[in-house]
């Protein structure tokens, strides 16, 4: 009888284990990952990229010029509600009008509204562009946003070299200028303040998440805008500053673990009832 049953253990183990032991290893796999996510990034970078300074703070002093040609602070626009930081010369002709776009594109899902929960802030980073371009640069945008009301709460920027040079090195935005194209080489993103100036969030690429940018403005206002559905999906995702994405991996890991767990010893119980079964026959 104890022989038996050993086989059966060692039978039912055999087949049992590689389930258990890809969900312990899918737990462990996700847990290392968030552990690196934290670790800092080498030092060797090429000249274009995007330098994560969360909870720094960005100059409210620097001065620009608005699309009206007007003398104003960056500072004006950080009072109450978050802000989105946009970097894109308006020249551009590749990059930054597809981050407009897909800034657009998120901006038009919520049902925040740029000028009430929230205000975004265009700034060219080529000191030779003018107010007429920025001017020009927010009709367009205005019409593909299509929010009645909303044009004093999207500013757009632009500065001399010296006040792009502070705003940008706060912020960890790295470009440079191609002469042989007669270009700027430059990253894609957008970054989330505080109402008081501090970096709460880094998203990269073209295309932003709704989700992602909506929850990304919750937290930077400290929850003052949103619902509490809102606060209680800041509950089950986290940020992951890696890929400047909200994510649910470490919950969802967790649960396909403990499935594969239940699915394994279902699968040995299973086996034990047949064995006994075929003993008994026997």
């Amino acid at each position: 009888m104890v022989s038996n049953f050993l086989r059966l253990y060692r039978f039912a183990f055999s087949a049992c284990c590689p389930i258990v032991f890809s969900g312990c290893l899918l737990m462990l796999t996700t847990l290392t990952g968030l552990v690196q996510a934290d670790q800092p990034r080498p030092s060797a970078v090429p000249a274009v990229g995007i330098d994560q300074h969360l909870n720094g703070q960005v100059p409210l002093d620097v001065t620009f010029r608005d699309e009206a040609g007007g003398v104003v602070r960056l500072g004006d626009y950080l009072t109450t509600r978050p802000v989105i930081l946009v970097f894109a010369y308006y020249q551009c002709p590749m990059l930054c009008p597809l981050v407009l776009d897909g800034v657009v594109k998120s901006l038009r899902v919520l049902s925040f509204t740029a000028g009430k929960e929230f205000a975004v802030v265009t700034v060219s980073f080529a000191p030779q562009e003018t107010p007429p371009l920025a001017a020009a640069k927010k009709e367009q945008i205005m019409r593909q946003y299509a929010r009645p009301d909303t044009a004093a709460g999207w500013h757009f920027l632009t500065g001399d070299t010296a006040a792009i040079t502070r705003l940008t090195q706060a912020v960890g935005f790295r470009y440079m200028y191609d002469k042989q194209y007669e270009q700027y080489a430059h990253a894609a993103g957008i970054v989330i303040l505080t109402p008081h100036g501090r970096i709460a969030r880094y998203f990269y690429g073209i295309e932003f998440a709704p989700r992602d940018v909506r929850l990304g403005l919750v937290e930077a206002a400290a929850n003052k805008i949103g619902s509490l559905a809102d606060q209680l999906l800041l509950l089950c995702y986290h940020y992951d500053p890696t890929s400047g994405k909200y994510t649910a991996l470490t919950l969802n890991a967790l649960r396909v673990g403990g499935a594969l767990t239940v699915v394994g010893l279902g699968m040995l119980i299973v086996l034990a009832i047949r064995w006994e079964k075929t003993r008994r026959a026997r």
